[in-house]
């Protein structure tokens, strides 16, 4: 059997994803893998319109008209937005950039692909979240008897506590848990920046047990991660996908304002919406959550009706009642006069 050839395609994505990003532009882990995604996705439609497998493309098979077919692809047959089709299209924009680097003999391909605009008309949705009946539903349909149950009550537990992000939670390791008083984890998000995040007794209590089986079975082993699969393996992004969406479908839990099943990232906005219901201010939620900016955190006071209703109630409440005594003007002609002067 003849070894499979290393392509040009291959040895460049393998360049850019080892070197590029994360050397030479400084990337941290978690933008990679977003790109890494994008990029991945990308390759997997072009090998599918060829009928091969991605190990079997060459740099001729990437070109502008194949990028704006995959494009399409996002929009119509993946229902993705606006906002999505741009990050996607940003990462392969940072790809056809660095293949002109390299690639020059074809710059004028890699030219096309970087000349491809992003689309305008991104909405600006209000982060979606669960009630808080919502969030008690989906956690009491968890049967916490068995080690997988206790898991994943664990897991659902902190990313509610802590409004982390999944992969921040995916790369908590035994030795950023502290169970002793002050309770608290160690999250590293983007960018690398490291903050320390307070949790319940309770949820400590939960993670205790995780932890204490964890160190069992590799003792000494500060480095082991938290969150591990049934084969023992750390747990992933799609798996824990796939426990979320597993307890909403039984318990019949939707978010609040779409009423669709929730995602991972709901979570984190559940918990920011349910910090600011709870009267704590913007800056502390802002460093809570690891925001790069207070717009970010802006965002939750648009996406709930409760808060709509309590800010409505603090402005002019006395001046905007109704009048002790009212006064009706029934005269047409002063009536029809007013409306004129409008």
């Amino acid at each position: 059997m003849s070894r499979r050839r290393v392509t040009d395609l291959g040895a460049a994505v393998v360049q850019f994803f080892e070197a590029h990003l994360p050397t030479q532009r400084g990337m941290s882990r978690h933008t990679i893998r977003s790109y890494r995604d994008a990029i991945v996705m990308m390759l997997q439609f072009i090998a599918g319109r060829r009928g091969c497998g991605i190990e079997a493309l060459d740099l001729g098979a990437l070109d502008a008209v194949a990028v704006e077919d995959f494009l399409r692809h996002l929009e119509v047959d993946r229902k993705n937005g606006i906002a999505t089709r741009n990050v996607r299209l940003a990462a392969i924009h940072t790809l056809a950039r660095f293949l002109a680097g390299r690639h020059a003999d074809r710059l004028g391909t890699w030219q096309a692909i970087i000349a491809l605009p992003f689309k305008r008309g991104a909405q600006q949705r209000p982060p979606d979240h669960l009630a808080a009946e919502g969030v008690k539903a989906l956690l009491d349909e968890i049967d916490r008897s068995t080690a997988s149950g206790e898991r994943d009550f664990a897991l659902l537990a902190l990313m509610l506590n802590t409004g982390a992000r999944v992969q921040e939670v995916l790369d908590l390791r035994l030795r950023d848990v502290r169970l002793d008083h002050p309770q608290q984890v160690r999250l590293i998000g983007k960018g690398n920046k490291v903050r320390v995040c307070p949790i319940w007794p309770r949820t400590a209590q939960l993670l205790g047990e995780i932890v204490r089986r964890r160190s069992d079975a590799h003792a000494d082993l500060a480095d082991a991660p938290l969150f591990v699969n049934q084969r023992g393996e750390p747990l992933t992004r799609f798996g824990v996908r796939y426990v979320l969406r597993k307890y909403a479908v039984r318990s019949g839990v939707t978010t609040a304002a779409s009423q669709a099943l929730p995602h991972p990232h709901t979570l984190r906005h559940t918990t920011a919406v349910h910090l600011l219901k709870a009267g704590v201010d913007y800056k502390t939620i802002s460093d809570w959550l690891g925001h790069a900016s207070m717009n970010t955190t802006m965002r939750y006071a648009r996406s709930d009706l409760d808060l709509k209703r309590q800010a409505l109630s603090q402005v002019f409440p006395d001046i905007l009642g109704p009048n002790a005594k009212a006064h009706v003007l029934f005269d047409p002609g002063g009536l029809r006069n007013w409306l004129q002067r409008l």
